[in-house]
């Protein structure tokens, strides 16, 4: 496994679509993720703590004339989203390698459109609630990188995440705010193009539910 491991970071130092340290766009992203990557002006969306990006590359597919990046800090993860990215040609789909407390050190005022947080780590214990991806601090800088009419989509089979989610937004501005607690029996569905991820279908297939909601800040 560990020797599986290193043979894929070592593929990821030379896969284009895959941005991490050691690499020019790391330095030099903040900006230019248009002019210098995807050489187009087409709108960004994240994907943020992607794991395998299975919807960095599920929109893409759909969406060609957007731009798709996913975000995480496992290198094993992103090889494997790359690879599907690859073997389908899609050309507008990106991974970079970073935590998320460091987006905007990638992403400058306004420079992403959409954002999407699909099954994270729900930080279940309350002393933790501050690494969660809905916490305010996080809210804050999303709508930093966000323009006024951004999407955030948070997808989650954790109650505990989403029924915090909700008290959250009662505090902030937000607008458009849409939310189901069971995805596949709710309209709202069809935003999500079939895409599932690997452990989501695990996870269904065992008569689990899905939560979902989107907004804008207000």
């Amino acid at each position: 496994m560990a020797r599986r491991k290193l043979a894929r970071f070592e593929e990821n130092k030379l896969r284009e679509n895959i941005i991490e340290e050691g690499k020019p766009l790391y330095d030099n992203s903040k900006g230019n993720w248009n002019t210098s990557h995807f050489h187009n002006s087409n709108p960004i969306t994240l994907e943020l703590a992607c794991g395998r990006g299975e919807y960095t590359t599920g929109l893409a597919a759909v969406y060609p004339d957007r731009n798709f990046i996913g975000i995480d800090v496992k290198g094993d993860r992103l090889w494997r989203g790359s690879s599907a990215a690859l073997a389908q040609g899609l050309g507008n789909a990106a991974f970079l390698r970073t935590p998320i407390d460091w987006l905007e050190k990638f992403f400058a005022p306004k420079e992403v459109s959409e954002i999407w947080i699909v099954h994270p780590d729900p930080r279940p214990r309350k002393s933790d609630d501050k690494r969660r991806l809905t916490h305010p601090r996080y809210l804050e800088m999303y709508k930093r990188l966000l323009p006024p009419d951004g999407l955030v989509h948070l997808k989650t089979d954790s109650p505990l995440l989403f029924e915090y989610t909700m008290e959250i937004l009662q505090q902030v501005p937000v607008k458009d705010l849409l939310y189901t607690t069971d995805l596949y029996h709710s309209e709202l569905l069809a935003l999500h193009h079939g895409i599932k991820t690997h452990y989501e279908g695990i996870f269904t297939g065992k008569g689990f539910t899905v939560n979902y909601l989107q907004f804008r800040f207000a």
